[in-house]
């Protein structure tokens, strides 16, 4: 009995003993950083904190810490100096294995950054040094800033270009000091329904805060994966070079076979890996063959040739089994094996209708869209895009190429859905359409109600939208921006029609951004809105026609002669797609075509008749050969009426009536017009307005 007791007591003590070791051999995290750190604003900070939920991830073997203050910074002399606080000397004391330091954010303060920010730098060195006295084995962290968005109070006044100078500053002391950086920006900037105040995350913030540091400090990644551009089926872009690039897990050697060419690289500590191969000429099919230690992808039947990005609203959504002779057409499609089509579709359409919960959180996390590559066939083909299918048909045919095409549009979404954040954000003209989109003059209203409806069900008062700024951008077309492509064709305009000058600065604005997002100078060919009873459409139709003069490497197709007077969706789809490939034949792959109808140069009064000169018009003609129609003038009081016109040696003169001065020509100036000049090769004249250049006699 006695030998029984003693063996259990043995065993008790050795027990207490392993467990007292492994309490004392446990790696000790310190998450050192400001309100963000400490879970502000969370109902529960104690077990929502990401601090919290790091230490659930990182398991028994780490005990995590947190050292988080609210409204500390990091600079010595700010507002609250971080390393005055309870929470620095708790930190230093705990001598932590890891450190992971969040602080910069209330730097932003006017208080801080405009008087100090030159000791930032030292201050943060200061920091990371006093770290490292007290441990020298500590493995230190610094993180890039979770964002602050614009609704913030000081963001417009200050705190929206301190907080870009700062974030600059923290890579470059990362690399100084020999610490490991971590980006907390970048999983957080597309999620703005994560922060009620603009500046503090909620739960499901601090959860992927915690998934970041995570994987930062194990490497863990989830193992290798391919972006979602790469499937069977793809087009890869020819005579460029052809990149390959995913994730896997820090470290990972990652192999790429493609075309008996073999690489490997390394992911990097952040999980991603990229494999350039050398530029290729058109063919196929091929096979690529992706594998690291654990995992092994094929991929097969993948073509080189022409690809184009296609997006817009829903004039580019149209399908091509609901276009003129598109169900004839659908049927043809089987034949077109070189066509391969990528269609992100929608988890739900932007319809009549209030979403469920699931439609909810899915847009909130970005999962608006999915799809892949596939061969163009009478499945895939019917409810692809009727524009882009035409376009591509016609380039594939005239360039003898293979083509591959991805469709991105979304039915009634205005162009600021397609602008970065970024971009919107440092514009100061726009930068307020970001805050409560819902209520801004700055979006049509006809858009913001189709919105509430859809989101009548939501509980979260920043619930994202398809029609929210950046949105479309972040959700859909982002993961296309390391893709190679050729070009870009786009169909949309008709959400913004109610700002004609909005417009204006923005499409600019967008063509320049999705340049900057791709790092090259894209064509960018555009549809000009049709004819439609809608009172703003002439105007709008002229600032697309100028745009072409303003936005370098781009082209504009007409389509108000097969316009709708009732419907805003004409079904001739085809004959304005044909206009499109029309100007990429002529202006990217050099073909000697005529792509451009007559413009408008200048009108000139003399005696008593206006003579309108035209380029791009060998021969000024009449789409009907009838008498011409279309014209009108605009008198010195601002009143408007219908000229007689008549096409005389390529010109087009009008009789000015008698005793009337006139100041403006007006051509298609009708929301629904029937104006029917054309050059020689049948190419309509856009809708313009001409003020009057010179007046001269005989």
């Amino acid at each position: 009995m006695k030998r029984n007791l003693f063996l259990v007591v043995f065993l008790i003590s050795i027990i207490i003993h392993f467990e007292s070791f492994a309490q004392k051999t446990k790696l000790k995290v310190a998450c050192i950083g400001d309100s963000v750190t400490a879970g502000y604003l969370l109902s529960d900070a104690t077990n929502e904190s990401y601090p919290s939920q790091l230490q659930i991830l990182m398991g028994g073997q780490y005990e995590v810490k947190n050292f988080g203050h609210s409204g500390a910074t990091l600079l010595k002399k700010g507002s609250t100096p971080y390393f005055k606080t309870k929470e620095f000397v708790d930190a230093i004391s705990y001598s932590p294995d890891i450190a992971i330091i969040h602080l910069g954010l209330n730097d932003t303060d006017p208080r801080n950054w405009p008087n100090y920010n030159a000791e930032f730098d030292a201050d943060y060195a200061w920091l990371i040094d006093t770290l490292k006295k007290q441990n020298p084995a500590v493995k230190i962290y610094i993180c890039r800033l979770t964002p602050i968005f614009n609704e913030h109070p000081r963001f417009k006044s200050g705190t929206r270009d301190w907080f870009w100078q700062i974030q600059s500053h923290i890579p470059d002391i990362a690399k100084a000091n020999q610490v490991g950086l971590i980006d907390l920006h970048e999983k957080l900037y597309h999620r703005p329904d994560l922060f009620p105040d603009a500046l503090h995350p909620t739960k499901e913030g601090a959860t992927i805060l915690a998934k970041t540091v995570y994987k930062n400090i194990t490497q863990d990644f989830g193992g290798l994966k391919l972006a979602a551009v790469f499937t069977d089926n793809m087009v890869l872009q020819r005579n460029q070079p052809i990149s390959v690039y995913g994730t896997a897990n820090g470290g990972d050697t990652i192999e790429v076979t493609f075309k008996q060419q073999k690489k490997n690289v390394i992911a990097d500590k952040y999980g991603k890996w990229k494999i350039t191969f050398p530029a290729m000429t058109q063919g196929g099919p091929y096979e690529m063959t992706i594998q690291s230690k654990e995992t092994k992808i094929i991929l097969k039947n993948i073509l080189v040739g022409d690809v184009w990005f296609c997006s817009g609203q829903s004039n580019m959504a149209f399908q091509l089994q609901n276009s003129e002779n598109g169900a004839a057409e659908v049927k043809k499609a089987i034949a077109n094996s070189t066509i391969r089509l990528f269609n992100a579709k929608a988890i739900r359409e932007t319809d009549e209708t209030a979403w469920d919960s699931i439609t909810l959180v899915k847009t909130n996390q970005l999962q608006f869209f999915s799809g892949s590559w596939s061969v163009c066939d009478s499945i895939s083909a019917k409810d692809f895009s009727a524009i882009a299918y035409y376009f591509g048909k016609n380039i594939a045919h005239e360039e003898n190429v293979p083509v591959g095409l991805i469709q991105v549009a979304v039915g009634g979404s205005p162009i600021e859905s397609w602008i970065d954040r970024n971009t919107l954000e440092h514009d100061d003209k726009v930068v307020d359409v970001l805050t409560n989109w819902r209520k801004s003059d700055f979006i049509m209203p006809w858009v913001r109600e189709r919105a509430n409806l859809n989101l009548k069900n939501a509980k979260n008062l920043k619930q994202r939208h398809p029609y929210d700024p950046s949105y479309n951008f972040e959700a859909g077309m982002e993961a296309f921006t390391k893709f190679p492509i050729k070009g870009v064709i786009w169909y949309q305009g008709e959400s913004n029609a109610h700002n004609v000058e909005l417009y204006e600065h923005l499409m600019p604005k967008l063509v320049e951004s999705w340049r900057k997002a791709w790092d090259a100078n894209l064509p960018f060919y555009y549809v000009q809105l049709s004819s439609i009873e809608r009172p703003t459409w002439p105007a709008f139709r002229a600032m697309q026609n100028r745009l072409q003069n303003k936005i370098p490497n781009s082209g504009m197709a007409i389509s108000m002669d097969y316009g709708d007077a009732l419907n805003v969706h004409p079904i001739k789809k085809k004959e304005v797609a044909d206009r499109l490939a029309l100007l990429a034949l002529r202006y990217t792959y050099g073909k000697a075509v005529i792509a451009n109808g007559p413009s408008a140069v200048k009108a000139i009064q003399k005696d008593d008749n206006i003579l309108v000169s035209f380029a791009f018009a060998k021969q000024l003609t009449t789409s009907d050969k009838k008498e011409l129609i279309g014209f009108e003038l605009v008198n010195d009081k601002g009143n408007r009426f219908q000229s007689k016109a008549a096409i005389v040696k390529n010109q087009v003169i009008i009789t000015i009536p008698k005793g009337e001065k006139i100041k403006t020509v007006l051509y298609a100036w009708k929301p629904f017009t029937t104006a029917n000049l054309v050059n020689e090769a049948g190419l309509p004249c856009s809708t313009f307005k001409l003020e009057l250049h010179a007046i001269t006699k005989n």
